[in-house]
């Protein structure tokens, strides 16, 4: 239908109305004129190159699949399938030589940064040597690129180190520490995580957290900044690493005087003398049945 026939057949079905009153048929000739196509739905296609076509075989030589369906003439892997590893019958190269090594599940990944590196960001003004430094303040200024499981400082020419500084890491080598006081600063070893690194950096968990953490977070005080606290270590080998002073750990402030970093053992007595059972002691240990 027309644009010029819609309007004479709506002219005709509009009532007597006054000149100064529009026609219901102005109205309704938009929703007439409005056309569409019949065949929108056989139009639609997919994304080209979003889907494959299934491989057909065995269909005729037309398709290059057909007959031997592209596995060849004869032979094993033509009538069935091989297992991975497969050598034919022979004895595999696995089961004469071995697996050699194994993959530590408790193995952790430590991103290093060395001390010659530090001094130079510090010459170009990017680290300021006043204040502590971070794993938040060595990745803001680009000194560190990622940081996996922690942050190891280790001690490449730790001559060149002349600035005193006040470093927080999750490990430090013997020979950083060492170059580190000597120039008048101090080393101290924190416990982090993959997730705890990534809350520093996002701003949700405080990054100079040099003693065992003790602030309020958000769930306790929603007033604190912090949503998250930094955890500490829990297994054995974790706690005695940053108990021992020789580490410069952070938990060296729980260590008990007379007591060493090991969880299990004790210090010797500083007389060297061995502490004497009782009598009564003795007799208990020979009843005890198991």
């Amino acid at each position: 239908m027309s644009a010029i026939s819609a309007r004479r057949l709506l002219g005709n079905l509009s009532p007597l109305s006054p000149s100064t009153v529009a026609p219901i048929s102005t109205y309704l000739v938009p929703f007439l004129l409005q056309k569409r196509s019949a065949s929108v739905l056989s139009d639609l296609a997919d994304t080209p190159g979003s889907y494959q076509k299934r491989k057909r075989l065995g269909r005729g030589p037309s398709s290059g699949k057909g007959k031997t369906s592209g596995r060849g003439h004869k032979g094993q892997l033509a009538h069935g399938k091989v297992p991975a590893g497969f050598n034919g019958g022979q004895t595999p190269l696995l089961v004469i030589k071995g697996y050699r090594g194994y993959n530590n599940p408790h193995s952790l990944t430590m991103s290093p940064i060395n001390l010659d590196r530090i001094q130079s960001w510090i010459d170009q003004g990017r680290i300021d040597p006043k204040k502590p430094i971070t794993v938040k303040e060595l990745v803001k200024s680009r000194c560190m690129h990622r940081v996996k499981d922690g942050l190891k400082l280790l001690g490449r020419d730790a001559h060149a180190l002349r600035s005193p500084i006040k470093i927080l890491v999750s490990q430090a080598s013997a020979s950083a520490i060492q170059a580190v006081e000597q120039a008048g600063g101090s080393v101290t070893t924190r416990y982090y995580t993959n997730k705890s690194i990534r809350q520093v950096l996002k701003g949700l968990s405080p990054s100079r957290a040099f003693e065992p953490a003790n602030f309020d977070t958000k769930a306790t005080n929603p007033d604190s900044p912090w949503t998250y606290r930094l955890p500490d270590p829990t297994s054995r080998r974790d706690i005695e690493y940053y108990r021992d002073p020789a580490h410069r750990g952070y938990l060296v402030g729980t260590v008990e005087e007379g007591e060493g970093p090991s969880l299990y053992f004790k210090l010797p007595s500083e007389d060297g003398k061995k502490v004497e059972v009782s009598p009564a002691k003795k007799a208990q240990d020979l009843n005890r049945l198991f």
